[in-house]
């Protein structure tokens, strides 16, 4: 069963570890990440982010029982387990699939995660127009077309990273 589980950042690798010694070698962790690469004074500078911020999910059969996650509590490096897991598994499985599905071959989520809509704002987080807001309106197979305040363009989707606004 996935639980959905707010950790403290630093305090990854010692929550992993306890977790595995706790539940045995079957724990399963997903957090899905993006790299984000931007240019500054004249160099690429790249950085990992967590796609969920201080979320993570983690997986193991012993979570079915209510005892075990009231003890999990009790791990340093956790912060809490999200309540109503147990009634969602459809959806986090789901969306565990489509970050699956769309992580290219580092493992960091690739642009084809989003469901990009016509007539709806985005907002770039690599290349040269890095945080620019910008309107699709037009959708091909490898191609946008996108209106920045008056111009209008076209970009290549795979070239550029950018979120809904």
């Amino acid at each position: 069963m996935w639980v959905v589980i707010k950790f403290e950042r630093k305090n990854f690798f010692f929550l992993k570890s306890n977790l595995e010694k706790k539940f045995g070698k079957d724990c399963e962790f997903y957090i899905p990440k993006l790299l984000f690469q931007r240019h500054t004074k004249k160099k690429w500078e790249k950085k990992e982010f967590n796609l969920l911020g201080d979320y993570l999910f983690c997986f193991n059969k012993k979570f079915k029982d209510t005892k075990i996650i009231k003890t999990m509590n009790y791990v340093k490096g956790l912060k809490y387990v999200l309540q109503g897991f147990k009634h969602s598994q459809n959806e986090i499985k789901k969306f565990i699939e489509k970050c699956k599905g769309s992580e290219d071959i580092d493992g960091y989520i690739s642009e084809q995660f989003y469901d990009l809509e016509i007539n709806s704002n985005y907002k770039f987080f690599s290349g040269p127009f890095l945080n620019f807001v910008f309107k699709i309106i037009q959708l091909e197979k490898n191609k946008i077309r996108i209106l920045m305040g008056n111009y209008k363009t076209t970009i290549n989707k795979k070239e550029f990273l950018f979120q809904p606004v």
